[in-house]
């Protein structure tokens, strides 16, 4: 291949690397599935190509809905045993955060309640949603109608409203003083300030320290506040199990306030809050090692702010 040719894709491989991370939820399936596409560029007649980030486009789109229909994804994803992988703000994969719509279609929480669309419209909803293809377009990419794209996005729309918690955008600022409020209360033993400040139907998901093969699910104040007490709980198996002592850090995760465990400069676990009204609308916790390792990379390469917490 001529080096034309190769800087053609590197100049798409960003965003090619965006869609499929919010197609798949995954940093290194997006990966993956870049590397593919770069594969069949090489391989393809490229004299007949009009518009090469288009054809990329539909490449890599194309190749996540392969990954996302797989036998082994529906399995994985039909027991509801995953949580998207969590990268740390400032990473390039997560593409475009000019509109609130680009924002929210990185969010946990929203790359979460995706999982509930068909694959079709999940690739309709992040096509339209955050990088603001025309429905010709998605149409084309995906060879259905204009009037089959309009309505897969109109039934993704409805679907993600519905079960969506939190509600309108929260000020960064804002949304970190709670977080660094609610870890006060946390780790301080006082429960009932933490039950004030979770929402009515707040939810709890984590991995269990990535030692558990089914994801942990608390709902219910009482519970959830139950779990964080417990979970915010100094004990020196959970420093053994985390490799040393921890150090609390706060710091944006897919554009949410996330508290960081740390360990001699490896981020051993990020517990990710979704705010709303004031309050704790849902928290979801990531251990396993082979989720945290694109953040533990970006995390490497900045200077992360002082710890809120310096030994835990």
């Amino acid at each position: 291949m001529d080096s034309a040719a190769v800087d053609r894709f590197e100049a798409s491989r960003g965003r090619l690397a965006s869609l499929a991370y919010r197609l798949l939820g995954s940093a290194a399936d997006a990966e993956d599935a870049v590397q593919d596409a770069f594969l069949r560029w090489q391989a393809a007649d490229r004299e007949r190509v009009e518009v090469p980030e288009a054809w990329l486009t539909k490449v890599v789109t194309r190749l996540c809905l392969d990954r996302l229909r797989s036998a082994q994804a529906r399995h994985e994803r039909a027991v509801g045993d995953w949580l998207p992988e969590p990268l740390l703000d400032g990473d390039p994969m997560l593409g475009p955060a000019d509109t609130y719509e680009q924002r929210e279609s990185v969010s946990l929480a929203v790359l979460t309640l995706m999982e509930r669309l068909s694959p079709v419209e999940r690739a309709v909803y992040v096509l339209r949603e955050a990088f603001s293809y025309p429905h010709a377009e998605i149409a084309g990419i995906l060879d259905i109608t204009e009037s089959a794209s309009q309505q897969h996005v109109h039934r993704a729309r409805r679907r993600v409203a519905a079960e969506r918690r939190g509600g309108d955008e929260v000020d960064p600022a804002s949304a970190r003083r709670i977080v660094e409020e609610f870890l006060a209360a946390a780790t301080s033993g006082r429960t009932e300030r933490l039950v004030a400040m979770l929402t009515a139907d707040v939810t709890a998901v984590s991995d269990g320290a990535g030692l558990s093969r089914r994801l942990l699910r608390h709902t219910t104040r009482e519970r959830v506040a139950a779990y964080v007490r417990a979970g915010f709980k100094p004990t020196q198996a959970k420093r053994r199990l985390a490799g040393g002592s921890v150090a609390m850090h706060i710091a944006p995760v897919n554009g949410a306030p996330a508290v960081l465990a740390v360990v001699d400069g490896r981020v051993a676990g990020a517990v990710v809050f979704e705010v709303g009204d004031g309050k704790v609308a849902s928290l979801y916790g990531i251990a396993a090692k082979d989720r945290l390792a694109r953040l533990n990379e970006t995390w490497r390469r900045q200077e992360p702010d002082a710890p809120v917490i310096t030994a835990w």
